[in-house]
């Protein structure tokens, strides 16, 4: 796609409704929020987060069509919320597709979700596919389900976007996601690697989309409490107790206790990479390097 053709979201900030006008109204699902200082504040915040990873990243085309992937856990709902705040706000031209998708978990309460975007009116599609029976099937005793799920997720949520006519999948991960990739890939993987804001499919035919990578889990939970959203848990699948992401997860969260704000400079360096300083041949031509010799007339 052209360069040109991509929506600058910052030179239409001018242009667009105040976040902070009452007079114009809100999308409904901000209709009944709190009125107080302190939820106006984390709302512009996670706002201008997201408004800033579109427009660095490039992300919106004017015209195109995005699958929304929601789980019911509170980092989807506050990815739908605001995604469609910025759109209310002429701040985000494409169309908004939410979908859910029902893996046949136990105990699943699918009417959860419909009833919420029908409330809002918010477009949606409920797709269900049993891939739980899959994994369990497929996974070994006592170990964990997660990565499996994911990749079955993944994969039935790509096809429903082309089956849909969206040119991206966004996901609601945020920068604790990022850390705690980063340091799993570190830890377990042994390369240097994280989530980031927009890559492209192995197919080449979709992008993925995370425009709250910039923003801290700590927020979208304050945010979702207060937009009490209907929280569905994620352990419907039972106890995954040894997962490395929680152990990694404490990691990061003791890490934050101690030294405030190392979050926020950590993920400051995942944008911040000095090639020539590390060890990756194949990123810096390290056999080039050589010092400036003298000429000599003898």
């Amino acid at each position: 796609m052209l360069e040109e053709e991509r929506f600058d979201v910052a030179n239409l900030a001018d242009e667009a409704r105040d976040p902070e006008s009452e007079a114009e109204g809100a999308h409904p699902l901000f209709r009944d929020v709190p009125s107080s200082v302190g939820f106006k504040k984390l709302r512009k915040r996670l706002l201008r987060e997201m408004r800033e990873t579109i427009e660095q990243c490039r992300m919106a085309r004017p015209g195109a069509r995005w699958l929304v992937g929601i789980s019911g856990g509170k980092d989807s709902y506050a990815l739908l919320a605001l995604l469609h705040d910025l759109k209310w706000r002429g701040l985000l031209p494409v169309d908004l597709l939410a979908c859910n998708l029902d893996q046949g978990q136990p105990n699943f309460p699918k009417h959860v979700l419909p009833d919420f975007l029908t409330r809002f009116g918010i477009a949606h599609r409920i797709e269900y596919r049993d891939t739980y029976s899959v994994v369990t099937e497929k996974v070994p005793e006592g170990a964990t389900y997660c990565a499996l799920c994911s990749r079955l997720r993944r994969g039935n949520l790509y096809r429903i976007a082309r089956e849909e006519g969206c040119e991206a999948l966004v996901l609601g991960h945020h920068r604790d996601d990022c850390l705690e990739t980063f340091f799993m890939n570190l830890f377990h993987g042994g390369r240097l690697s994280a989530m980031p804001a927009k890559l492209l499919n192995d197919e080449g035919d979709l992008l993925v989309l995370r425009p709250l990578i910039r923003s801290a889990e700590e927020d979208i939970a304050k945010f979702s409490d207060a937009m009490t959203f209907p929280i569905i848990p994620c352990d419907l699948c039972g106890s995954q107790d040894g997962l490395q992401r929680n152990v990694t997860k404490q990691m990061l969260a003791d890490m934050e206790r101690r030294f405030p704000g190392r979050k926020q400079v950590m993920m400051r360096a995942l944008s911040n990479v000095r090639a020539g300083h590390l060890l990756d041949p194949a990123l810096f031509d390290f056999a080039a390097l050589s010092p400036a010799m003298e000429s000599s007339d003898a």
